[in-house]
């Protein structure tokens, strides 16, 4: 007699996290925007049922996220990519100076395409499907550091142009946030070492052959949907790329 094969047990969900997923649901749903407040533990507790508590959990984890950014005496705020303290969540580079410098995006080229089979794995579009491209080289106070070339799906950022990015006085996320509605909430990052061929050391004011750090960025959105792919070229000569650990 042929025994039954093993039955996977269902995944047991903590009430708090169930409560988190119900308020990503709402960010996600553009309930709140970026900066704007959410309603109360009280009001939360009271439109999911459970307690203040739960509530309470489920919004320190996010705020621990940076999802949700907690303000003393004023309340809960979805967190945004216009906050100065946000700037640098994305952008690992500090100077080796030691000095505060600020980043300004110079814009090169923005155009169409149809995505490529790269494109296509690391966005999850269908292969064809349009696509925006962006070049662009981001200077810290006048001198070129970072060459972006950066992937976008077409559909969801229809509208953006070469013009829109030179008028923009904001950061590249913080357009994305305001014009598009597309907040990034984390990223996933490659690293290597790689020479500076002739064009990208032109842009970056560099020798060719010098050393450059390839980063490969995928961003995600809401949903962990891919929305970003880029490839940028890093001059190291007066940065350092700094994570902190731990």
């Amino acid at each position: 007699m042929t025994q039954p094969g093993p039955v996977d047990s269902p995944t047991f969900s903590p009430l708090y996290r169930q409560i988190k997923d119900l308020i990503l649901q709402a960010l996600a749903s553009r309930e709140w925007g970026p900066g704007e407040a959410i309603p109360s533990e009280v009001e939360l507790a009271s439109r999911f049922n459970v307690s203040q508590g739960t509530v309470r959990k489920a919004v320190d984890e996010m705020a621990a996220e940076n999802l949700l950014v907690r303000r003393q005496g004023k309340g809960t705020f979805v967190a945004s990519h216009s906050d100065p303290r946000a700037f640098y969540r994305f952008l690992r580079l500090v100077p080796l100076s030691g000095a505060n410098e600020h980043a300004k995006s110079v814009p090169l080229e923005c155009w169409r395409a149809k995505a490529g089979p790269e494109a296509v794995r690391v966005l999850g579009i269908r292969p064809g499907e349009p696509i925006i491209i962006v070049r662009r080289v981001l200077e810290f106070s006048d001198n070129p550091v970072v060459l972006d070339e950066i992937y976008l799906p077409g559909e969801i950022f229809a509208g953006l142009t070469l013009d829109v990015l030179k008028e923009s006085q904001v950061s590249l996320y913080s357009l994305f946030e305001a014009r598009f509605g597309v907040r990034m909430i984390r990223a996933e990052e490659r690293l290597r070492a790689v020479a500076a061929d002739r064009a990208s050391a032109d842009l970056l004011r560099v020798a060719e052959g010098s050393p450059l750090l390839s980063v490969e960025r995928t961003s995600f959105t809401y949903g962990d949907r891919p929305v970003e792919w880029r490839r940028g070229l890093y001059s190291t000569r007066a940065h350092c790329y700094f994570n902190e650990l731990g």
